[in-house]
């Protein structure tokens, strides 16, 4: 990608300077991979504190894909459940708590208040997600909530929503899907000690946790097979 950048300077100079080249990779990083990141750490946290759900998931996992191989994309249609811890995660922490920009393209009213037109207008996700009058039980963990049709997802908006919605949602929930039903196939977790994990929420523009999360891991029988398979390869 940078290469690319770098051949489009040469060609269109004017327009792709060495400014414009390192936003737009700072926008991948952050967009592309720090988000999906983040958004690991606090399933893997909200598993932890509910050990129960963390079963459930697993259990999902053995029945639906086995224990003979790795869960691949094409599964994730399958794991209706892990598709709900995902969700549940977004809801309570979204990746970008207040979602990107936009501005008002005419005068209107929103939440009763006159917005006129070309004004910036930003929306708090996290304060939407959380409240009370839009989601029963709104602070706790509870992926069941997802599970009736349509069930609750239409309120959620950790991606914006319209045709301004981020682009990458698709492929974003994809990755988060696969890689966490990939941890949990391979591996079981442990807090390091009987306390629950510090949910704190930290600043930045991911909305990192405060403290980082530390967990205990050993594998399960799945990973002896693959590794077995990949030396014989």
């Amino acid at each position: 990608m940078i290469d690319h950048l770098l051949s489009l300077q040469t060609s269109q100079s004017e327009y792709y300077t060495d400014q414009i080249i390192k936003r737009l990779i700072q926008v991948l990083v952050f967009a592309g991979i720090d988000t999906s990141a983040v958004t690991l750490e606090w399933a893997m946290s909200n598993l932890l504190n509910n050990p129960d759900t963390l079963k459930k998931a697993r259990a999902e996992l053995d029945s639906e894909i086995g224990e003979e191989k790795l869960i691949d994309e094409s599964d994730i249609s399958k794991l209706h459940y892990r598709q709900n811890i995902s969700l549940e995660t977004l809801r309570l922490y979204p990746v970008t708590p207040l979602l990107v920009p936009h501005m008002a393209s005419e005068e209107c009213t929103i939440g009763g208040y006159d917005v006129p037109s070309k004004t910036s207008v930003i929306v708090n996700a996290w304060a939407i997600h959380k409240d009370p009058k839009l989601w029963d039980d709104a602070t706790n963990f509870k992926p069941e909530r997802f599970e009736i049709e349509e069930g609750d997802a239409y309120k959620l908006m950790p991606f914006g929503i319209g045709g301004r919605a981020c682009l990458g949602a698709a492929l974003a929930q994809r990755t988060i899907n696969l890689a966490l039903g990939s941890l949990i196939q391979c591996f079981e977790w442990e807090r390091v000690d009987e306390a629950e994990v510090n949910m704190t929420e930290g600043n930045g523009m991911t909305m990192p946790k405060a403290v980082p999360l530390e967990v205990i891991c050993r594998a399960r029988p799945i990973m002896n097979k693959v590794l077995y398979e990949s030396l014989d390869v």
